[in-house]
């Protein structure tokens, strides 16, 4: 089969002739027809992510149809449409994951290939209205989306939302479930166009985060917030907690602009505020999550399509930043 290697650290991605897996007892065989690019894969190239063990196949989000199974999996799953959930083994605790806890596409086999085997029980059928491209935008980010908003944050219809960092994979996936749910979201960016682009989606409005004072602005039009995600942290993370209602929460799943500082604790105990830390999610909220997508008929945004052979492209247009949603490759 075709799969997208990756053979060292700051080496360049290359499409390949690498044996087809075989579903073992309990797995699938799932022919990918599209796959979609996180973050994730940028800092596994770049060498900055733990267990690192080449020659690599990245991808952690993909969907595909059902070829081949290995014994003890229902036969009805042949022939499926459907997504993986690219997070394995989270454990019993719906608290928090195991150490044995692992994402596709390192170290096990990825999605940026013609064929995976995964074991049946992270496979889930495709929501109906997504094509496989929409679909394959869908898992991880998706999932970490929903654990975020709804088991962490505990999210009600009308809260008022911001959503820091406007225009990656997870936050537009964000924004799409609180719009689903009736929330009033706010967002910010260093792009005013990525702010513009999220208003027409169904933000109420955002603001620019490398303008001065661009906290007291936000303070002005929506006064507190409910609910803060974000995924920057960094040297503006202080501001968000000037911007939480009292008795609000800040849930932060990424951490782009490195450490916290200069934080007065009587701001977070004195307002009553929450601050969650959360990523991805266990299996019952992936199946909670893709209910909620076909329910409300949720659509991922995607930001551009690549043929398979153009990977290393993609890469570099998601670690300059340039995305607004999802990048995608189109597997053969």
């Amino acid at each position: 089969m075709k799969a997208i290697v990756l053979e060292g650290v700051n080496q360049s991605v290359a499409l390949k002739e690498v044996p087809t897996p075989t579903p073992q007892k309990g797995e699938v065989q799932i022919n990918i027809k599209a796959a979609a690019l996180n973050h994730r894969d940028v800092w596994i190239q770049k060498g900055k992510y733990a267990g690192l063990k080449y020659p690599a196949i990245l991808g952690s989000d993909g969907a595909g149809v059902v070829t081949q199974m290995g014994e003890d999996v229902d036969k009805q799953l042949l022939g499926k449409e459907v997504i993986i959930n690219p997070g394995h083994n989270w454990g019993a605790n719906p608290e928090a994951q195991r150490k044995e806890f692992k994402i596709l596409g390192m170290p096990d086999q990825g999605t940026f290939a013609e064929y995976i085997c995964v074991p049946s029980q992270y496979v889930f059928t495709k929501p109906a209205h997504l094509s496989f491209e929409q679909a394959a935008a869908l898992p991880l980010g998706g999932l970490t989306a929903y654990r975020t908003l709804f088991t962490r944050g505990a999210l009600q219809t009308g809260q008022k939302v911001l959503i820091t960092g406007i225009g990656g994979g997870v936050a537009l996936i964000v924004l799409k479930f609180c719009l689903a749910v009736g929330a009033k979201v706010w967002v910010t960016s260093g792009s005013d166009s990525k702010i513009e682009k999220a208003i027409s989606l169904g933000a109420q409005a955002g603001v620019n985060y490398k303008a001065e004072k661009w906290h007291e602005s936000l303070q002005q039009q929506a006064g507190g917030f409910d609910l803060i995600v974000d995924s920057a942290a960094g040297e503006n993370f202080p501001k968000l907690i000037d911007l939480a209602a009292t008795g609000g929460k800040i849930a932060m799943y990424g951490g782009t602009q490195g450490t916290i500082k200069d934080i007065i604790p009587g701001r977070i105990f004195w307002k009553q505020l929450s601050i969650l830390g959360t990523t991805m999610g266990n299996e019952g909220e992936f199946a909670s999550m893709t209910q909620l997508v076909s329910t409300k008929h949720i659509v991922p945004v995607i930001d551009k399509t690549f043929p398979m052979a153009e990977a290393e492209q993609a890469l570099r247009r998601m670690d300059n930043s340039e995305q607004f949603g999802k990048i995608i490759l189109q597997i053969y």
